[in-house]
């Protein structure tokens, strides 16, 4: 059998009309790009618990925006002020941390799980229940996570 050789493949989005050689390059270009980009933001979120952080920090998010108090009223009002951002706020932060240091997933997991059941009482019933409902589910996801190895292209799997 004769081998024969192909082009790697190149993605051309056709966000212009423009036909021409140079258009073809640059469309070649900017699709090969995002396409790596994509792969990478892929791999990178297969290595940590991306879904259970991402609902920690929409629960957390969600528990600020319905406190509705002036930041200065929350800081000069007591507990029951600002119970909502340090609850939501520490959601936000282990959602974060959980995305940039998947080694402490079992901790931030456990501690986002108890934290959003906290802010049930302590803040609108939990951003009226939806803040605490999500902590919840996002804490659960994060402590049960385990972790996956990153995909093999298919190009590198092909048998030879």
């Amino acid at each position: 059998m004769t081998e024969s050789k192909t082009e790697p493949l190149t993605y051309d989005l056709g966000f212009s009309t423009d036909s021409g050689p140079e258009h073809a390059r640059r469309g070649n270009r900017l699709g090969a790009f995002l396409a790596e980009g994509r792969s990478w933001f892929r791999a990178w979120r297969r290595t940590r618990p991306f879904w259970g952080a991402l609902w920690l920090i929409v629960a957390g998010a969600w528990i600020i925006y319905w406190m509705s108090f002036d930041i200065g009223i929350a800081l000069t009002g007591g507990w029951s002020y600002s119970a909502g951002y340090v609850m939501g706020g520490s959601l936000i932060m282990f959602g974060l941390v959980t995305w940039l240091a998947p080694h402490y997933k079992s901790l931030s997991g456990i501690v986002a799980f108890l934290i959003a059941l906290g802010a049930f009482p302590t803040a609108n019933l939990g951003g009226f229940v939806l803040g605490s409902v999500l902590g919840i589910i996002g804490g659960s996801m994060i402590w049960s996570w385990g972790e996956k190895k990153p995909r093999t292209s298919r190009r590198d799997t092909s048998g030879g």
